[in-house]
């Protein structure tokens, strides 16, 4: 390209140019190269904490400790684990084979898709930009962040920015935000066939059964909820509990609202604000006709709403048509799990699902009847930290997942590579016309038959295969070795209609030309 071309782009053209261009070096694809970009962002994000955490304090009102706490030590984490674990992710993945590729390596390639544009969000600027970004560095991708120039630059801005940036190709879309944006950017990607990765939203249910130690249950909800004023895409949306159970939930609640943030939130360092007037005039909409039981105290001018639960809350209420995304807390009662399911499954399949009980079946039995990105039994959002746990969501909540070997293969394409020997062709003959009945029936065993032997099966099956693809030639119509073959097989098979056979290894046909083919075929790469 040539320089007054690149000077006549856009900003947005240019940084995908230059990751693009970068990408093509081939440089990112070198393990050392990731594991050293890694420690880099890894020794960034520590020597930065201070800088990090007074921006968000400036954004969001966010301690100085829970910045830490609830992002950069969740980066340190999956950084450590992709630089301890990388090697073993990019390494080629043996599969299960069938007889028919047996002696063959058959195996899975991860390797890079090119370049990832990132997309993150606001309430969790940190966790949900950086977090993907690990994933597509660990993967041998170049990217192009939006919250060094080249390999990994940073657009800011907009929905002007977004929206130019939604017009460059990239080779994956990894976006954190609201389903309305989402379905914008798979509409843009799907002009370039790209494929995406959409962290979303929705209400995530939390059903508090009436056998659990409430107490602890109300604990973890309060915290889980009201962490970053309310703001987190995976916090209990509202809560599911018999009628008998609202009182005590609410009182527990009012409790731990006051343990968390003394009883003047507005003074307390650990609760933060609404992000801004828009969102702030947005949430007390949604108290429109609904019953505060606890809070609801607010001021504008410093976008505060205090830790606020809702009561009677019925299911046409205005608090429950959109995502709340705030400090706002509706209770709803059901007559007990089975009604609490049937409201669950009415509704778009949320990011999370809580539950809090101590009855091991039914946590199981709310598994397996619903649908979810993810699920937590007593205890609110600590999947997240995971990292062994694939995030993501289903449905409206999202599509595609990350965290740990999950981000690394989400952002990976995962090849298919089969490597076949040009030798024992006898044995393929089984698939070249013309073709008869006798070839079909060996086909159907060839191929549906899947093995996992050791290396010394593996050997005496080939073994098998070869006299097989000896003899075939010299005797084919020979019922001598018709019968003594399928014997032999049924040694390894004892699943075939055939097992009642007695088993004759005597086969007459074990020449040195046979023996010569085995020498050769049965060095195996252990390895693959």
């Amino acid at each position: 390209m040539n320089d007054f071309l690149f000077r006549s782009m856009s900003r947005e053209q240019k940084a995908v140019e230059r990751a693009r261009k970068a990408f093509l070096t081939g440089r990112s694809q070198s393990l050392e190269y990731r594991i050293t970009q890694l420690k880099n962002l890894l020794r960034f994000i520590r020597e930065r904490q201070k800088e990090i955490a007074e921006g968000l304090k400036k954004d969001l009102r966010r301690s100085e400790c829970g910045t830490p706490l609830y992002e950069t030590l969740g980066l340190e984490n999956e950084i450590n684990l992709a630089v301890r674990n990388l090697k073993e992710w990019a390494a080629p993945r043996p599969v299960s084979k069938s007889m028919m590729t047996i002696s063959d390596q058959v195996y899975i390639q991860p390797e890079p898709l090119g370049v990832v544009l990132v997309i993150g969000a606001w309430n969790y600027p940190w966790a949900v930009t950086i977090g993907p970004l690990i994933g597509a560095i660990a993967a041998g991708n170049a990217a192009v962040i939006k919250p060094s120039e080249e390999l990994y630059p940073v657009v800011t801005g907009g929905v002007t920015e977004t929206q130019e940036l939604l017009k460059q190709r990239f080779d994956h879309i990894f976006y954190t935000g609201n389903g309305t944006v989402g379905k914008i950017i798979m509409e843009a990607a799907a002009k370039h066939l790209t494929p995406t990765t959409l962290e979303l939203g929705g209400k995530s249910p939390c059903y508090i059964d009436s056998n659990c130690d409430l107490a602890i249950a109300c604990r973890r909800v309060a915290w889980g909820k009201f962490l970053n004023c309310g703001q987190t895409c995976i916090a209990p949306d509202y809560i599911l509990c018999e009628p008998s159970m609202q009182d005590r939930v609410i009182e527990e609640l009012k409790k731990n609202i006051k343990d968390f943030y003394t009883e003047d939130p507005t003074k307390c360092l650990d609760y933060g604000r609404i992000i801004n007037q828009r969102h702030f005039k947005r949430l007390m909409a949604l108290l429109e006709g609904s019953t505060i039981a606890v809070g609801g105290e607010n001021n504008e001018s410093d976008c505060y709403i205090g830790p606020t639960i809702l009561r009677d809350v019925k299911p046409d209420a205005k608090v429950m048509q959109e995502e709340i995304f705030g400090p706002l807390l509706p209770i709803l009662t059901v007559s007990g799990a089975d009604e609490a399911i049937k409201f669950i499954n009415q509704r778009e399949k949320p990011l999370a699902l809580y539950i809090f009980s101590s009855d091991d079946k039914l946590i199981k039995r709310m598994i397996a009847e619903t649908s979810s990105g993810g699920v937590v039994a007593n205890d609110c959002l600590m999947h997240f930290s995971v990292s062994s746990l694939p995030f993501g969501g289903v449905g409206n909540s999202g599509m595609g997942c990350y965290h740990g070997k999950h981000g690394f293969d989400n952002l990976s394409h995962l090849r298919g590579c089969l490597i076949k020997k040009l030798k024992m062709e006898n044995v393929n003959k089984m698939r070249y016309p013309p073709h008869t009945v006798d070839k079909l029936g060996w086909a159907r065993f060839f191929i549906l038959k899947h093995v996992d032997f050791g290396s010394l099966g593996r050997m005496m099956l080939l073994a098998l295969m070869v006299i097989f693809a000896a003899v075939i030639v010299q005797a084919p119509n020979s019922m001598e070795f018709n019968m003594a073959l399928s014997n032999a097989l049924c040694a390894f098979t004892a699943d075939m209609a055939y097992t009642e056979s007695k088993v004759n290894l005597n086969i007459p046909l074990w020449n040195e030309e046979v023996k010569l083919v085995l020498r050769l075929e049965t060095c195996f790469d252990e390895t693959v």
